[in-house]
């Protein structure tokens, strides 16, 4: 997309907490953008951002070749906020001191305010103690000129510093993590009280900018979208008609893996609720056809993967093609991580619905969500009005219910896994549970157990319970349900669903298991 008028710069020095500083940047309002440090000289002068943050690191600043920042950036006029390494690197170019391995400080910690400053405005004041976290090795011990101390912790004399007549600061914390409980505030205060910045950028503002963007670079063009159901490609769907209309086609192929009345919900929302182009296939008998008996789960998501491509390169052709190919691309996707080897910038992983098809099909992408994460699709879609339900959903893997059947596939455990699962998400939505877990999900193990049923011996399939707590899906923790909840699941599950006596549930967090159980 273009610049946005007010763009805070983020320049990222390879922290594992980057992505959380544009967060709280967005959360205030302000629109907020993630460069690299090798590229961060190009986006200052293609961005035009009104401020700039630079992240903390990996790396130390005594370090021989150790990245820096731009120097065009201070000297523009623009306010400044160094985190961690950010500070240390800033304090270096400007002349001042550091020392490196020394003095390490990791967790939580507690500075004491020295004196009033607008970056404290109305959240800390001069000789109030609070917590904040800290994550380093490194700290300054020689101050630049123009700069004096704001704030002190034990650990670090120099825990934050300002030189308010060129605005710039540093802080030797992460004020963008939760453990620091008034960071995100400090961080409002930057952007708007520092930088001046209204905090109006919305999601109708990105709508409206997005449209505009969509119609220019499509124009009369033919657009075709792989619509999977999911939330990103739903939502990047309905945006795009709205700028095109009839111009978009949506491929949606039912592969046979979807959840009970999944792709029934997602025919009718987009036929009818929108008036949509919609291509169904039905494809279960060649997916489930291919999978039936595969118990390895690289050679399952292998051969869906492969199958996607091809129903959809099919289905496109008897359309006559199309010059543009649609996707949900989110901005955790794009973002750079970054390499202090000297070796180029690499991505984290790709999330392409339909990853290859482009250069197989000579489309040119269109990636309309590709600036938001995923709860700023969410509030997209509310924008837009999807129904709260759509919005809402848990994340659900795109080899769909094969990962969730460990050994064989066949068309019968689909079956079984398909109704147990919708009576847990059932029992979860009546205790008013489900917002407040991250993805729940049953699975069908390859193993079947002696049951009494009645007067009958019976011998019949477990059924494994899942349910995670997560912010971003890389850490989880199971869902700490009552043993009444899990036993009312459980009784239904093997009351009503036909092959399965045992109900058992996962209490493995990630790591060192993973969500998913394939």
């Amino acid at each position: 997309m273009t610049a946005h008028p007010d763009t805070v710069l983020i320049i990222d020095f390879g922290s594992q907490v980057t992505q959380l500083i544009a967060r709280r940047v967005r959360e205030a309002g302000v629109y907020s953008e993630i460069v690299p440090f090798q590229s961060a000289k190009e986006g200052f002068y293609r961005l035009k951002p009104k401020a700039v943050i630079l992240s903390g690191s990996p790396a130390s600043v005594t370090d021989e070749d150790a990245p820096g920042a731009p120097q065009a950036i201070f000297d523009s006029g623009l306010p400044v906020l160094g985190i961690c390494y950010g500070q240390q690197t800033m304090c270096a170019q400007l002349g001042g001191h550091i020392e490196g391995g020394l003095h390490r400080e990791f967790g939580r910690a507690f500075v004491e305010v020295q004196q009033a400053s607008p970056l404290f405005e109305g959240i800390w004041a001069e000789g109030t103690r609070h917590q904040v976290w800290m994550s380093h090795g490194d700290r300054v011990t020689v101050l630049p000129e123009g700069f004096e101390v704001i704030a002190a912790s034990p650990g670090a004399p120099f825990a934050a510093i300002a030189d308010e007549s060129r605005r710039f600061y540093g802080v030797q914390f992460h004020p963008e993590v939760i453990h620091t409980p008034d960071g995100a505030k400090l961080l409002s205060n930057f952007v708007h009280k520092i930088a001046g910045l209204a905090g109006d950028w919305t999601m109708a503002a990105f709508r409206e900018q997005a449209i505009a963007e969509i119609r220019a670079k499509v124009g009369d063009g033919k657009v075709i979208c792989a619509l999977s159901g999911g939330v990103d490609s739903s939502v990047a769907a309905v945006l795009i008609h709205e700028a095109i209309g009839e111009q978009l086609t949506c491929i949606f192929v039912d592969h046979g893996l979807l959840r009970l009345n999944e792709a029934e919900d997602v025919v009718a929302m987009f036929r009818d609720h929108y008036n949509m182009p919609l291509v169904h296939v039905e494809a279960q008998d060649t997916f489930i056809g291919a999978l039936e008996g595969e118990s390895d789960p690289e050679v399952k998501r292998k051969t869906i993967g492969r199958l996607f491509i091809e129903t959809f390169e099919a289905e496109a052709a008897k359309l006559g093609g199309a010059d543009y190919l649609a996707q949900g691309t989110l901005y955790p996707d794009v973002i750079e991580s970054v390499s202090f080897t000297g070796g180029p910038s690499v991505t984290i992983k790709s999330h392409h619905n339909v990853g290859g098809l482009p250069e197989r099909m000579n489309m040119t992408l269109v990636e309309p969500l590709r600036e938001l994460f995923k709860d700023e699709v969410r509030a997209l879609g509310r924008e837009l009005g999807l129904p709260a339900h759509f919005i809402g959903r848990q994340p659900f893997p795109g080899p769909g219910l094969a990962i969730r059947c460990p050994g064989g596939v066949t068309r019968d455990k689909l079956r079984i896994l398909r109704e147990a699962d919708a009576i847990y998400l059932d029992e979860i939505r009546k205790a008013g549970l489900y917002d407040a877990i991250w993805q729940a999900f049953a699975v069908l193990l390859p193993v079947q157990t002696v049951g009494v049923m009645g007067d009958g011996r019976t011998y019949e399939f477990v059924c494994a319970l899942r349910a995670v707590t997560s912010v971003d899906g890389m850490t989880a923790d199971f869902y700490p349900f009552d043993m009444d909840f899990l036993g009312q699941a459980a009784t239904r599950i093997i009351n009503e669903v036909r092959g399965v006596n045992r109900v058992v549930y996962d209490v493995t967090s990630k790591p060192p298991g993973t969500i998913e159980w394939e």
